[in-house]
C-alpha cells in the first residue's frame, strides 16, 4: 500500500506514514494501490481502477446520528464522544452540556453544517435531496 499524501510505501496496518507523518489514507495525491498520481477530487484511479477514498474536509461520522445524539443525549456530551471529541465530551458530561447552552450551540452547528469532529473535519449531511 502507498501513502495517499506522499506516495511512499506503507504497511497495511500503518496508522501513520513514517515519511510524511500523516495517516496513510489522509492525502489525495497518490493512489494507495499503484502509486499513480491522482486528481484531488478523483473517485477512482485512472491507472488501476481502484476506488479512492475521498478524505477531503468532510467527516466520516453520520450527520443524522450526530444530530439525534445531540438532541436526545446532548447534555451528557454523547454526540462529542461519538465524533471522537473526547475531551470536550468529558467537559460536557461534567457540566451537563454547559447547563444546556453548549448543547444548544452544538445542535445549531450540526443543523447548519458547521459542526466539526475530533479530527477537525466537518460533519455534513451526505444524502442528496
Amino acid at each position: 500500500m502507498y501513502c495517499r499524501n506522499c506516495g511512499n510505501e506503507v504497511s497495511e496496518k500503518a496508522v501513520m506514514c513514517v515519511a510524511c507523518g500523516t495517516p496513510p489514507l489522509a492525502g489525495n495525491r497518490y493512489c494507495p494501490n499503484c502509486k499513480a498520481e491522482t486528481s484531488p477530487d478523483a473517485g477512482i484511479c485512472i491507472r488501476c481502477g481502484v476506488g479512492l477514498i475521498n478524505t477531503s474536509n468532510h467527516s466520516e461520522f453520520d450527520w443524522l446520528t450526530t444530530l439525534l445524539l445531540c438532541l436526545f443525549l446532548g447534555t451528557f456530551g454523547i454526540h462529542r464522544f461519538y465524533t471522537k471529541s473526547i475531551g470536550i465530551g468529558i467537559v460536557q458530561l461534567l457540566t451537563l452540556g454547559g447547563c444546556g447552552l453548549w448543547t444548544l450551540i452544538d445542535f445549531i452547528l450540526i443543523v447548519v453544517g458547521n459542526f466539526r469532529d475530533g479530527y477537525g473535519k466537518v460533519v455534513v449531511n451526505k444524502q442528496k435531496p
